[in-house]
């Protein structure tokens, strides 16, 4: 009765583990919520206050243009030209609705059915699913642990097959948090181009990288023509609700996006759209101000899990810690005995990989230092 491709899909991770919830009874205090990746402070006041000036124009009640408003797409290719040193222009950006319909569009420009694309294990699952649906096959590149769960490039050309159209990167990782060095990205592409791959790379927690680690150069390597990055307005601007994404890749790449476009939402919501566009430069150093209050909460990640019995950080970066549990149960179980037991809520490996039953992702930005700093006492209690 129903399509087979959407009834074999599991349900989603996050309403899973929210459902968790109902089961703690609060014995050691307030939950704390490290599952949903969504940023734990509020817009800036101007963010706020442009929101609320763009939804209160007649001008943004009609549609708007299906690749995205003018002058935001402008906007982001000089923030995208400053972060990269090379040139961007308008029409190599998309505006979606939100990072994963930027990922389902470009999936659905470079693949069809039948056609394969090679994702790393662990991986984000919202990719997974995207092309399951879309009856795309996926192929795994594995990563391990004392590689700091970066994919190695005989791994990669080992997965490569045939049918193999593209090779999705997410860095700064989810789940992981790894942070692909440049010079590794730019093997990648290299490795790509030769095997006449497509690469997309998931850079949706890009601005909560530390400055000092080098950006990477794909921008200007000779494979940029089969290249597309993926960019989250929601978790650095605090407005997931408004549902804002964006895609970089060629004029010609965007060209089919926007049939794409077309048919799945005609345009991205307007409201953020014209907000954004007035905003992305003026809060560049508030967004500075977060990265470094984010590498605090790090920190203090790091420093907790010092004093956690059985526990290990297999990895960490920007925005998650993947953590290795010392329990032989999955980490599904084990995830929700942590949740209704000890009241932290944390995302199990299992949803990011079948051989991820060791590991629990905690998006520790979510929280603040005092809750993180929690962490010790209760999962000791365990």
């Amino acid at each position: 009765m129903f399509n087979p491709a959407v009834t074999a899909l599991t349900a989603p991770p996050v309403a899973i583990v929210q459902q968790w919830v109902e089961g703690y009874g609060g014995a050691h205090g307030g939950l704390i919520d490290l599952s949903q990746a969504v940023p734990g402070y509020p817009p800036h006041p101007d963010m706020i206050a442009a929101l609320v000036a763009s939804a209160s124009h007649k001008g943004s009640l009609g549609y708007g243009d299906i690749e995205g408003e003018p002058l935001l797409r402008q906007a982001y290719a000089e923030e995208m030209a400053r972060c990269y040193g090379e040139a961007v222009s308008a029409d190599q950006i998309v505006i979606t609705a939100g990072c994963n319909q930027a990922f389902i569009t470009s999936a659905l420009t470079i693949a069809g059915s039948g056609d394969h694309v090679l994702m790393t294990e662990p991986c984000y699952f919202n990719h997974e699913s995207t092309l399951s649906m879309l009856g795309i096959s996926t192929g795994y590149v594995p990563c391990r642990a004392e590689d700091g769960f970066i994919p190695q490039l005989a791994a990669i050309e080992a997965a490569i097959t045939p049918r193999t159209k593209a090779l999705a990167l997410v860095s700064p990782n989810n789940p992981t948090g790894a942070v692909y060095p440049a010079d590794h990205l730019s093997d990648i592409i290299s490795l790509c181009q030769a095997a006449g791959l497509w690469l997309i790379v998931d850079e949706t927690y890009r601005d909560f990288q530390d400055p000092a680690e080098s950006r990477h150069v794909l921008l200007s390597h000779p494979g940029r023509d089969h290249l597309i990055l993926l960019y989250s307005f929601s978790k650095a601007y605090c407005i997931p609700g408004h549902r804002l994404g964006a895609i970089c890749a060629s004029p010609e790449a965007v060209s089919q996006m926007a049939k794409i476009m077309d048919n799945i939402q005609i345009c991205a919501p307007r409201v953020g759209q014209q907000a954004l566009a007035q905003m992305i430069a003026p809060l560049t150093s508030w967004r500075q101000d977060n990265q470094r209050k984010m590498a605090a909460r790090a920190e203090a990640f790091r420093q907790a899990f010092t004093q956690i019995d059985g526990f290990h950080i297999a990895a960490m970066g920007a925005y998650f810690g993947y953590v290795q549990h010392p329990f032989s149960a999955t980490s599904l179980d084990v995830a929700e005995t942590i949740a209704k037991t000890v009241g932290v809520l944390t995302i199990p490996g299992d949803f990011f990989g079948q051989h991820q039953h060791q590991y629990l992702r905690f998006a520790f930005a979510n929280a603040e230092i005092e809750a993180i700093n929690a962490l010790p006492e209760r999962l000791n209690a365990l």
